[in-house]
């Protein structure tokens, strides 16, 4: 079976963060309802009052939206949804914040990309422009680092197709041993990409990438989304390929799972085909999620987005970014993304 995420993050996906509520019962009998509701109110932490304006406002931006984006019909035969339906759970805005979601910190700010591998120019220009729209689309610094060699991957972790005959790389080595080992102290993750092929085990022909929804590692691949030296289109073609994927992978490390409830960059893919239906934007509640992770003004962050696809041709994603600002009652202004930061 053709895949793009793995048994490994479909069992976790199942299994979740428990959240205990620990309900106190107060004993309020001799004490009046106006003074206790007063007590109780100020002894909530201001902290504590911000993050429920944060979760309000988002939802009300959830609701905003809602419009704009279609919910997922019946999955055709081969879909990622109609084969794997009884792992995916779906994960709600709510659900998310109380699953105890990995989220970036004061100090681990960072998303480190690491190249696996040589790439040709063209190549190289669009893992420039991934590293860019992802410090825009998650709202955090990115480094590109220097390529670590293929032949950095013993045999053990490499296979040749047996019925294709194409040369893969098994990406459960390239989170363990490759990047868990050099994951820098200020990284809020660190994801590999790569020219190779990749496969995630016994049982699948191939992936598209892989991410932990708890250990803050991943890996994606370029191999099969076309040659970008073969003229602009082409090129956009495989940027916005990359794009979406390096996105998808990255939202997994927010502990984020595959959607389930709308046409979304989160949804599962099980097929080129499939993955090219899905938009370069997430939907309204995965969207929430990553704000929320962030603290990242919404109108912001489209902003910056509709700027950036505006700037690189990708003109059907930048008047989705502009529609998405206009359902929130702001426009569009002309500054242009800076680079990644």
């Amino acid at each position: 079976a053709l895949g793009e995420a793995t048994l490994p993050i479909g069992f976790v996906a199942l299994m979740g963060v428990v959240g205990w509520r620990i309900l106190w019962l107060l004993a309020a009998a001799c004490v009046p309802v106006a003074t206790w509701l007063l007590a109780a109110r100020a002894s909530v932490p201001a902290g504590a009052r911000d993050r429920s304006k944060l979760v309000k406002g988002l939802e009300k931006t959830i609701a905003g939206l809602r419009p704009l984006h279609r919910t997922l019909g019946k999955p055709a035969p081969g879909d990622w949804l109609e084969r794997y339906k009884d792992k995916e759970p779906g994960q709600t805005f709510r659900q998310y914040i109380r699953s105890r979601p990995v989220v970036p910190t004061s100090r681990r700010r960072t998303i480190y990309v690491q190249p696996l591998g040589e790439f040709t120019d063209a190549q190289g220009r669009v893992v420039k422009q991934t590293a860019e729209f992802m410090g825009l689309f998650f709202d955090l610094p990115v480094k590109v680092l220097r390529p670590i060699p293929l032949s950095a991957i013993p045999a053990k972790a490499r296979r040749t197709h047996p019925s294709w005959g194409v040369k893969q790389i098994l990406t459960g080595y390239v989170m363990d041993d490759v990047l868990r080992p050099r994951l820098p102290g200020d990284a809020f993750a660190m994801i590999a990409l790569t020219g190779s092929d990749l496969w995630p085990g016994k049982g699948w022909n191939f992936v598209f990438g892989q991410a932990s929804l708890r250990e803050r590692v991943g890996v994606w691949s370029i191999n099969r989304f076309g040659d970008p030296d073969r003229g602009r289109g082409a090129y956009l073609l495989c940027l916005l390929r990359t794009l979406r994927t390096s996105t998808h992978e990255m939202g997994h490390m927010f502990s984020i799972y595959h959607c389930t409830a709308y046409e979304c960059g989160m949804c599962g893919s099980n097929s080129l085909g499939e993955s090219d239906r899905r938009p370069l934007a997430l939907c309204p509640q995965c969207m929430a999620k990553v704000c929320w992770g962030t603290r990242t003004d919404p109108v912001s962050r489209y902003r910056k987005l509709a700027a950036f696809c505006k700037t690189a041709g990708l003109s059907t994603e930048a008047v989705f970014y502009e529609k998405s600002l206009a359902a929130l009652g702001a426009r569009a202004v002309a500054s242009q993304p800076t680079g990644a930061r």
